[in-house]
């Protein structure tokens, strides 16, 4: 296993860090078999895991720290806060009140003194960002946590946050989480040269691309829609979608370039964010150890020019077959009175 160092912090990570949202009910229930799938990463090499306080309502936080027992020197231990934890009102989002007492409960959780990279999961409109900065910026001279960063930030507020860290003498965000795969292509527009330019490391997440790129969907195939992911999520994986369609066909392409060098599908798919220059390292999220192992086959391959330029070929850089699962969008977009004029004011006359 390869380690990188994670932008400016000087923490040196795998190029592989393992994901565990599906520790816990939303996928493995089983928590010694969730702990003995960590242990294989760890062995294999892996460094870095990364969590957060929503993934299961905790229990993949629990998990994690009853895997860590007697190992947690040896591991980047990262999680991330901005989701509802409850019902009722500030029980959720990016402000000082929150950040600070939920910090608490992750540690607590995780069964450790100090959390190595503290991500906030996603902006929060309500919250000026020098309030969240100020939160973290505490944490950090409290010693409970290392670093902290964001994650699946649009460029314009990563770079609003590293003005009003500079300007208002703050800690700044260290590394950015953005989804990124052969099919969702978009960050390479802005995100990737942006923490380039302010030394962010990058950890991508959805490398397989919410189950497209495992190679279980295939063009003229059947999807079941009552199982894993699309059960989940039955709208992302809908055959009559032109959406679907799409991917499919990307996924037929795909499937040949993976042949033609003697490789798999999911194998080419998680080697493919790794060969971008930003990227520290790739989140993979197995939930079963034949998933694990599967993966790990493809730590050592390496992509050349040619089958790069192949992939391009088919999906062009800074492109999305497709939005991908689990993006914010920005009020900007979502709310109606941020995108339209009273009626009484719409006319030019």
């Amino acid at each position: 296993m390869r380690y990188r160092t994670l932008g400016g912090t000087g923490i040196e990570v795998s190029a592989h860090c393992l994901g565990t949202m599906m520790f816990g009910a939303v996928g493995n229930p089983d928590h010694d078999d969730s702990v003995r799938i960590i242990h294989a990463a760890l062995d294999a090499g892996i460094n870095f895991v990364d969590t957060a306080d929503m993934y299961s309502s905790g229990e993949s936080e629990i998990i994690v720290g009853e895997a860590l027992k007697g190992r947690r020197d040896d591991v980047v231990l990262a999680t991330k806060v901005h989701f509802p934890m409850g019902e009722g009102p500030n029980r959720g989002g990016n402000s000082r009140r929150w950040i600070v007492k939920e910090v608490e409960e992750s540690l607590r959780r995780l069964g450790t003194d100090w959390i190595d990279l503290y991500q906030i999961h996603r902006p929060d409109h309500t919250t000026d960002i020098e309030e969240t900065l100020s939160a973290l910026t505490d944490l950090v001279r409290q010693g409970k946590i290392r670093a902290f960063g964001c994650s699946t930030f649009p460029a314009e507020e990563i770079v609003e946050s590293h003005v009003i860290a500079e300007r208002r003498g703050l800690g700044r965000f260290r590394t950015e989480q953005p989804p990124y795969s052969i099919l969702a292509r978009g960050i390479e527009k802005s995100v990737l040269p942006v923490c380039r330019r302010y030394g962010m490391g990058v950890l991508t997440w959805s490398p397989l691309a919410s189950g497209f790129l495992t190679g279980r969907y295939r063009k003229g195939g059947t999807i079941d829609l009552s199982t894993g992911r699309a059960a989940l999520h039955p709208h992302r994986f809908d055959p009559s979608s032109p959406l679907t369609a799409a991917k499919l066909e990307v996924v037929e392409r795909l499937v040949a370039v993976a042949e033609s060098i003697g490789t798999t599908l999911p194998e080419l798919a998680v080697a493919f964010p790794i060969a971008h220059p930003a990227v520290a390292s790739v989140i993979i999220g197995p939930r079963t150890m034949d998933q694990l192992e599967s993966l790990l086959k493809g730590a050592s391959l390496t992509l050349d020019d040619e089958t790069l330029d192949r992939i391009d070929a088919i999906v062009p850089p800074g492109t999305d077959v497709y939005p991908p699962d689990g993006v914010w969008t920005p009020p900007s977009l979502t709310e109606l009175p941020l995108r339209r004029r009273p009626v009484g004011e719409r006319s030019g006359a």
